[in-house]
């Protein structure tokens, strides 16, 4: 094997590699969002039954990502170590997503087994893909101002997928299944499942691992973990994608509520009128209507309506910041871009606890603020995380990339199971009650502070964990040079 030293990445190839994330959020996205929904209101699955599930099935994802880490750090191929498991996975991946979304017509049991089990194998099959997708990131390149711009492409394709799923999958449910939502899930879902199987290929074969090790590693999984817990940017990175991920999970979870109970819907409809959205809506219908079409379903009650366009608004600012992410990288480095960046955007978070429920401008203007700055943080997340598995090799000069993005990946599912679990824990802490037309005053109080302070706290965490994170850009630049000597010495010899 040989050591690349030129590892400047064409735009092909990162845009290649960028979709394998879009087709993966397709169905993550998906299933994140929409899954107990499908699983109560479509298939018609007891809610209780539901949850245990989804809990069970994946906590089930997250532990087997160590394993699927230690098996893609050993796979040896003629194509790599990561890039054969997103060829090898792509098909399934699309078949068993379809299977996950399908309503085949059991009986009671039938339905909650075909549901564990389907599940089960798409959380099993999502990790044999992302994971080495994720891990690939950090071997395409050995230049660190590369992997920036590299993570600004991939998460600019994230907020893509992002921005179909929370804002336009259920209008496309509607319309594909002409009104029936079971149809409508089967149809949408084979649509994404042939787009993600298509672009899994094209991030195959556009492609190229180029950090290699020059001789074979040896090593066994006890040294793995032994290199994982000595590496003290690892654990930072590992705290911080738990934190980080709390946070998006109980903010994400909670504003829906925000907007039903805290928000004044007659202000909230005013508003929407007021920016034309109702108009513009109202003159896409006509026009469909006139060519023959369905009409686009959007939600017809200002409060989810509202909603809508609230995440619409920050998904498309967070993409704005996600590109002036690599620039102020470059520039300043990125744990210092990360770390202001992410206290700004938590300081517009904030603001949600002062305004009061009709202001409605203010709060949208807020959602678009704390999207720009905490898009320009989304990438270099990521692109940190690469940079650890650099750390490793240069500290102990064995190179464990899959291993450490697998415990990174655990990290995340934990976030949001934990960040899942505080929506419905401080929903009873505040007495919500699901019957009720108007909450309590205490109910919506809590609601309140869920969204703003409590939704804070896990960032300004995550912020000053960036303080014991020595991976500035000075060390950068010294870990990136040193690797390539350290290559070029070893094929010299």
């Amino acid at each position: 094997m040989t050591a690349t030293t030129s590892h400047k990445l064409s735009v092909v190839e990162k845009i290649g590699y960028s979709l394998g994330d879009l087709a993966a959020n397709l169905i993550f996205q998906t299933l994140v969002t929409f899954i107990a929904f499908f699983y109560t209101d479509v298939y018609k699955i007891p809610a209780s039954t539901a949850t245990s599930i989804i809990f069970f099935c994946g906590l089930a994802g997250a532990f087997f990502n160590p394993v699927m880490g230690m098996i893609a750090d050993r796979t040896r191929s003629r194509w790599g170590k990561f890039r054969p498991w997103i060829l090898w996975t792509s098909i399934p991946f699309g078949v068993i997503a379809l299977l996950a979304f399908s309503t085949p017509d059991f009986g009671p049991e039938g339905k909650v087994i075909y549901a564990f089990v389907t599940y089960f194998l798409l959380v099993i099959i999502y990790s044999a893909n992302n994971l080495p997708y994720s891990a690939l990131s950090g071997v395409l390149t050995g230049s660190m101002a590369e992997r920036n711009s590299l993570s600004s492409y991939r998460f600019v394709a994230v907020m893509v997928a992002q921005f179909i799923i929370q804002v336009l999958l259920l209008p496309l449910v509607l319309i594909l299944g002409d009104g029936d939502k079971a149809a409508g899930f089967e149809n949408t879902m084979t649509l994404f499942s042939v787009v993600g199987i298509i672009f899994f290929l094209i991030t195959f074969f556009t492609t190229k691992e180029r950090v290699v090790p020059t001789a074979e590693q040896t090593g066994s999984i006890k040294q793995d973990f032994v290199d994982l817990f000595t590496n003290k940017p690892w654990i930072v990175m590992l705290v911080l994608t738990i934190l980080v991920f709390v946070t998006l999970a109980l903010k994400g979870g909670m504003y829906i509520y925000y907007f039903e109970n805290y928000l004044s819907e007659p202000d909230i409809a005013l508003f929407l009128n007021d920016i034309g959205f109702n108009g513009f809506i109202a003159g896409l219908n006509s026009a469909l209507t006139s060519m023959g079409l369905t009409t686009f379903h959007w939600p017809e009650d200002a409060a989810t309506s509202g909603f809508s366009l609230f995440n619409a608004g920050g998904i498309i600012f967070m993409i704005v910041g996600i590109g002036f992410s690599k620039g102020l990288a470059d520039k300043y480095g990125k744990r210092n871009v990360f770390a202001s960046a992410l206290l700004v955007s938590t300081l517009f978070m904030l603001l949600f606890y002062v305004y009061p429920s009709d202001a409605i401008g203010l709060v949208f203007l807020s959602q678009v603020l704390h999207g720009f700055f905490y898009g320009i943080t989304i990438p270099l997340l990521w692109a940190m995380i690469a940079d650890v598995a650099d750390y490793s090799e240069w500290k102990n000069n064995r190179r464990a990339t899959a291993i450490i993005f697998s415990a990174m990946i655990f990290g995340l599912k934990a976030g949001l199971s934990i960040g899942g679990a505080l929506v419905a824990g401080i929903l009873a802490m505040y007495n919500y009650d699901a019957d009720l037309a108007v909450q309590s005053p205490e109910t919506i109080h809590g609601i309140l502070t869920a969204v703003s302070i409590y939704a804070s706290i896990p960032f300004l965490l995550g912020v000053a964990a960036m303080f014991v994170y020595e991976i500035n850009k000075t060390m950068e630049l010294q870990i990136e040079q040193d690797l390539i000597d350290r290559r070029s010495s070893q094929l010299a010899e």
